[in-house]
């Protein structure tokens, strides 16, 4: 058995890029310890693919906040007023139990629209209507539109799971140019105006896996 491993190569903002692919791929002896940190590899290399260029341009602006403290949690909540029991969740509010009203419609809409939004050949301006608050996001789509980076990730989903009538989960095969390195990532959909579209949960959480701190419009 063998596995792969993927070797990232970033670049800092405004150096010239190389003609070069930013991933790399080497097949190396078997390592079962390996396993788990080739995965994060993986992800992490596809998130810089699908969001790196727009990482550099929102990054680009000459604004001085990158040397702020992250925030800190609260390590007490106990003081946190209790939830209100006469609250309903939105998921209760809708009655609908936890499936639309035609879940096989639902579920073939989920799964067209979540690989059209990964899909290289779909229009960035296309894409929009496939990414939960889709104007929100359009700063960082528009960042990576034509990138020819961004043309080397696809998505196939496998699995529709319905959480709420407004909400689901998906299970889906990430590929670079063609060939699957992550399979059976878990990922969400959410349906908003009437479309069911890949949440800004799922996309923001591609970026975080890629290591980069920046803030993102939307994210």
């Amino acid at each position: 058995m063998h596995y792969a491993l993927l070797k990232l190569t970033l670049k800092a903002p405004g150096t010239a890029r190389s003609d070069t692919p930013v991933v790399s791929l080497m097949v190396l002896g078997s390592s079962p310890h390996m396993r788990s940190r080739t995965r994060l590899a993986a992800l992490a290399a596809a998130a810089v693919l699908v969001i790196g260029p727009a990482v550099t341009a929102c990054g680009d602006d000459g604004g001085g906040g990158g040397e702020d403290p992250p925030p800190t949690p609260p390590k007490d909540k106990t003081s946190s007023a209790p939830a209100d029991p006469t609250s309903a969740s939105p998921s209760e509010e809708e009655g609908g139990g936890g499936q639309p009203e035609d879940p096989a419609a639902a579920e073939k809409e989920i799964k067209t629209n979540f690989e059209k939004f990964f899909d290289p050949k779909v229009k960035m301006a296309e894409k929009e209507k496939y990414i939960e608050n889709g104007s929100k996001m359009r700063p960082v789509l528009q960042a990576f539109s034509g990138d020819e980076r961004g043309g080397q990730v696809s998505a196939k989903v496998g699995k529709v799971e319905f959480t709420s009538p407004k909400d689901a989960k998906v299970t889906y095969d990430l590929a670079l140019n063609g060939a699957t390195v992550l399979p059976g990532s878990s990922g969400t959909v959410v349906e908003q105006e009437g479309t069911w579209k890949v949440s800004v949960k799922t996309l923001c959480g591609l970026l975080a896996m890629s290591g980069n701190t920046s803030p993102l419009p939307g994210c």
